[in-house]
């Protein structure tokens, strides 16, 4: 049963379905227990060989007051965007309370070309029915299976979503949401022909039928480029900007505002292994901008918080990072085996989190350009990665930088892995002389490379012998089939399989934290020991 008053919902049903295929409903770490809360699909109805095209991703989607002025914050990857507002969503001890608004939408004015895209599956907002029971409030879960996008309110008891799109002839791929749009259009969806959309979420919620309505068309037919669409994302602070990456390699940047049947065309790209970049030659064109990042397939994209870098990882097994405004590479390397699938920024911008087919997770400095850590515990490729903005590091040096990082990882082993990134534990090498073993030292890592690597450099994979290797806090294997990503809010963790299936995992109860930290707290006065903090930061958070 769900409580409306305090946001509980039975997990009976969850539970049952866990220990039915031998998974176990929780997991233990340090701070206490992460729990199996429930869990949101795709409706029984949609047939099985539908949904095996494509791999399934989620986005978080909180829809807030238009009235109420917003607070920005940024995306950091496609599909962690919208991690910062969760904690509105999730905020308060009930960790299930609905966000409100007044008013219409916002929904933006129907652009030319957009009454004529139904061959994709999508109609003119002429031509919806209204639908009643939405109310506007709360956040929702979009996420792709098939030819399909299915929104889930996370609030609700169902597993089933309440809300499907479908595209005739076309699956979509990737998908991202804008929190702090300034128009109703908030939510983007690329497809494996290539097309984009932009739509108002709200807008798709208020109608009752199957298709998109008020839709902005862009790349319509792949009349710039028919490749498949694999990552999309917001431009942090970029007024309407967006970016699509493709199969091809190249990555297109957008202006939602311009019309998406504006003329482009880009000249040939000459050195297929070389980074270039082309504008588009009229101010009317969208996209206004084409980067030839790679040889082969750009598998995923992610902003720094502030806009300022975006991470590529590839088929050709590279990272690269770049100045977004300035167009021009920073830094990268390679991995050790094969493709890169995922990255991640840290919230401070400070380090970069790789995953892919070597089944290693990486960890970039952007201090020092290059790779200071690396860890083992998947046993097949990682598929996901993603820092926990919402952990509060126990320790602080004493300029109050964050000297413990919390993230997780998931993979094709059906597990999610979570590590702790302790600076004052990472021992850098400093050289490793010819023939012999390393010497290291610990402390900043700037400070001990030989040298800075030089602006615009793609490293090789570094000796593992020459980098420092983290262990994971925790091991759990949460799916039956192969993971495809994880979003981490103030109080759950989500994780989500190849087939769509989506399983929300709740934190340690505020009130256990309370109690723990009530009954240390005595113990210590008790004990005249010096204090909690201290205590608490020289714990060990490895079991």
């Amino acid at each position: 049963m769900i409580n409306n008053a305090n946001g509980m919902i039975s997990t009976s049903s969850s539970s049952n379905t866990a220990q039915s295929s031998g998974l176990k409903t929780h997991f233990k770490t340090p701070e206490g227990r992460y729990k199996l809360h429930y869990d949101k699909t795709y409706p029984s109805t949609l047939l099985h060989y539908a949904h095996g095209k494509t791999v399934s991703q989620v986005t978080l989607a909180p829809l807030k007051d238009k009235l109420v002025p917003s607070t920005p914050t940024s995306s950091s990857s496609a599909s962690s965007g919208v991690r910062s507002a969760a904690a509105r969503l999730w905020g308060g001890s009930n960790g299930g309370r609905s966000l409100s608004f007044v008013g219409g939408n916002g929904s933006s004015k129907n652009l030319g070309g957009n009454s004529r895209i139904g061959s994709i599956g999508a109609s003119s907002s002429s031509s919806s029915v209204a639908n009643s029971n939405f109310d506007g409030k709360g956040t929702y879960l979009i996420f792709n299976v098939g030819d399909a996008i299915f929104i889930s309110d996370l609030n609700l008891q169902d597993k089933d979503p309440v809300k499907s799109i479908h595209f005739s002839n076309s699956n979509p791929t990737c998908h991202a949401f804008d929190q702090d749009s300034k128009d109703g259009h908030d939510l983007l969806i690329g497809l494996n022909t290539g097309d984009v959309y932009s739509v108002s979420l709200r807008q798709q919620l208020q109608d009752v039928g199957k298709k998109l309505v008020g839709a902005q068309h862009y790349n319509k037919d792949g009349s710039v480029n028919n490749s498949r669409c694999t990552s999309i994302a917001w431009v942090p602070g970029g007024d309407g900007a967006f970016v699509v990456a493709y199969a091809d390699g190249n990555l297109y940047v957008y202006e939602k505002n311009k019309d998406g049947a504006g003329d482009s065309s880009f000249p040939v790209v000459k050195d297929q292994t070389q980074f270039s970049v082309a504008h588009a030659r009229y101010s009317k064109s969208n996209p206004i901008a084409r980067w030839h990042i790679c040889q082969g397939s750009i598998n995923s994209i992610s902003f720094s918080t502030d806009g300022a870098y975006i991470a590529t990882v590839g088929r050709d097994g590279y990272l690269r990072v770049f100045d977004y405004l300035k167009e021009q590479l920073i830094c990268g390397g390679k991995s050790y085996y094969g493709a890169l699938l995922c990255c991640a920024w840290s919230m401070d911008g400070k380090y970069i989190l790789t995953g892919g087919e070597d089944d290693l997770v990486q960890v970039w400095s952007m201090e020092d350009r290059k790779v200071v850590a690396w860890g083992e515990g998947h046993g097949s490729w990682v598929s996901g990665v993603v820092f926990d903005s919402y952990w509060s590091s126990p320790n602080s040096n004493d300029n109050g930088e964050t000297v413990r990082y919390r993230f997780g990882s998931v993979g094709q082993d059906t597990q999610l892995l979570l590590w702790d990134l302790e600076m004052d534990e990472i021992v850098v090498p400093l050289r490793r002389p010819s023939g012999g073993s390393p010497t290291y030292s610990a402390g900043s890592q700037s400070s001990q490379w030989d040298s800075v690597v030089p602006l615009g450099t793609l490293q090789p994979a570094p000796s593992m012998l020459d980098v420092p290797k983290i262990s994971p806090l925790v091991t759990h294997r949460v799916h039956t089939e192969p993971l495809s990503g994880l979003i981490f809010t103030q109080e759950s963790v989500l994780t989500v399989c190849r087939e769509g299936h989506i399983k929300i995992w709740t934190r340690p109860a505020a009130a256990e934290s309370q109690s723990s930290n009530s009954e240390t707290l005595l113990a210590t006065s008790l004990k005249e020991k010096p204090s909690m903090s201290s205590k608490i930061g020289n714990s060990s958070h490895r079991q």
